[in-house]
C-alpha cells in the first residue's frame, strides 16, 4: 500500500517547524532503541565497544549500560559470526537482540550465520529469529573500501531476511521500531553521511513506519525518481534544480527493500512514465535492476522512455576524495540523467 503523503510530514519543514522538535539521524536511531529497551525487557543490544562511556563508534548507544545494565547492553568480541549466531541463539529462546556492526562492511564476516541460520529458521521448522542487524552503512565520507560499502542487495537476495534503508530521521525512528517489533531477522542499513548532517522532524513517543511500504517524498507529473537511504536527499536536491527548469520529478522513497512495495514502485511509473532509479551501492546486480525489471515486466505500456539507472561504478569504494566523488551518484550527477530522461 503506497501513502501519498507522510502523516508526520517527514520529507517537509512545516511539521518540524510546528513542534519544535528536531533531532538528527542518529539521535532519532538512539531514541528508537531506548525506547523499545524501556517499553520491553526482552529487547537488549549487543556489539563491539557499545557498552560504557564510549557507547560504539558512533555513540548510538552512549549511556545505555548505565540505564539498563551489563545483561542488556553487551560488549562483543572482534567476531562477527560468532555472536551474530549467539543473537540467533537467543532470539529463538524468546529475546530480541539488536545487533550493531561497527561497519556495515564486516557484516560479511556474519554471512553464514544470518544467511544459513537466522534466514532459513522459519522455513526449516517454523522458528521465529526475532533480532535486528543494524549496519551503518554508505560512503561519501572518505573511508576508503573497508568501511563505506553498501552491501544490500546480499540480503534482499536471501529468502527469509527483510531489508530496510531509512532516508530520513523519522523513518529511522519509526522502521527500528518496527524491525524490533517484527518475528523476523531484519538487516537495517543506516546510512553513515546522514548521522549528523541531517536533522528533521521526528515524532516524539512510540510510532512505526510499517516495513514494505514506500513513500512519496516529492510528487511530480514529469518523470520518477526512484531511490533510498542517503541518496533520496540527493534526489530531492536534483528535482528542486529540475522544478527551476519546469521538470516536475517525483521522488519515491523505496524505505524497504525487501518487502519492495511493488505497488508504490508501479503507480508512480505508470503516472509519470519516465524513471530514473538511483542509489549509492554499485549498479551491477543491485536493488535497481529488480525494480527496473519489475517496471519492465509490469508497466512496460506506460513507459514513454527507456529505464535508466544511476548507481556506483564497479569497483570497490576510493579513498581518494575525487576518486569517491567520480564513483558515487550526488545531486549533480541525478540531475543531469533526470533532465535528459525528462527530454527524451
Amino acid at each position: 500500500m503506497m501513502s501519498t503523503a507522510s502523516p508526520f510530514g517527514f520529507y517537509g519543514q512545516e511539521a518540524a517547524a510546528d513542534s519544535g522538535r528536531e533531532l538528527t539521524y542518529i539521535a532519532a536511531i538512539s531514541e528508537a532503541l531506548r525506547e523499545e529497551m524501556r517499553r520491553d525487557p526482552n529487547v537488549l543490544v549487543m556489539g563491539e565497544d557499545i557498552a560504557g562511556d564510549f557507547g560504539g563508534a558512533f555513540k548510538v548507544t552512549q549511556g545505555f549500560e548505565a540505564e539498563f545494565g551489563a545483561r542488556r547492553v553487551l560488549n562483543t568480541p572482534l567476531a562477527e559470526l560468532g555472536f551474530v549466531g549467539a543473537a540467533t541463539g537467543m532470539a529463538l529462546m524468546g529475546l530480541r537482540p539488536v545487533i550493531e556492526m561497527q561497519f556495515g562492511d564486516f557484516i560479511s564476516s556474519a554471512f553464514d550465520s544470518i544467511v544459513q541460520f537466522a534466514a532459513t529458521t522459519h522455513y526449516r521448522w517454523g522458528g521465529a529469529a526475532p533480532w535486528v542487524i543494524r549496519a551503518p552503512s554508505d560512503g561519501g565520507i572518505r573511508s576508503g573500501p573497508f568501511h563505506s560499502q553498501n552491501p544490500e542487495a546480499w540480503f534482499v537476495h536471501t529468502p527469509g531476511l527483510k531489508v530496510v534503508a531509512p532516508g530520513t530521521p523519522a523513518d529511522a525512528k519509526g522502521l527500528l521500531i518496527a524491525a524490533i517489533r517484527d518475528n523476523n531477522p531484519v538487516i537495517y542499513f543506516e546510512s553513515k553521511p546522514l548521522y549528523r548532517s541531517l536533522k528533521g522532524y521526528v515524532p516524539a513517543g512510540e510510532y512505526i513506519v510499517p516495513l514494505g511500504q514506500a513513500q512519496i517524498a516529492r510528487a511530480g507529473g514529469d518523470l520518477s525518481i526512484i531511490t533510498y537511504g542517503a541518496m533520496l536527499q540527493q534526489a530531492l536536491a536534483a528535482a528542486d534544480k529540475l522544478a527551476q527548469e519546469e521538470i516536475a520529478a517525483e521522488v519515491l522513497d523505496l524505505r524497504s527493500l525487501k518487502p519492495l512495495d511493488a505497488e508504490a514502485i508501479l503507480a508512480t511509473a505508470r503516472k509519470t512514465g519516465k524513471v530514473l532509479i538511483v542509489h549509492a551501492a554499485n549498479r551491477l546486480a543491485g536493488i535497481g535492476a529488480e525494480v527496473a525489471a519489475l517496471v519492465a515486466a509490469e508497466a512496460f505500456e506506460w513507459l514513454d522512455a527507456p529505464l535508466q539507472r544511476l548507481g556506483g561504478l564497479d569497483t570497490p569504494v576510493p579513498f581518494s576524495p575525487p576518486l569517491e566523488d567520480a564513483y558515487r551518484p550526488n545531486a549533480e550527477k541525478i540531475y543531469h540523467a533526470a533532465r535528459d530522461l525528462a527530454r527524451y
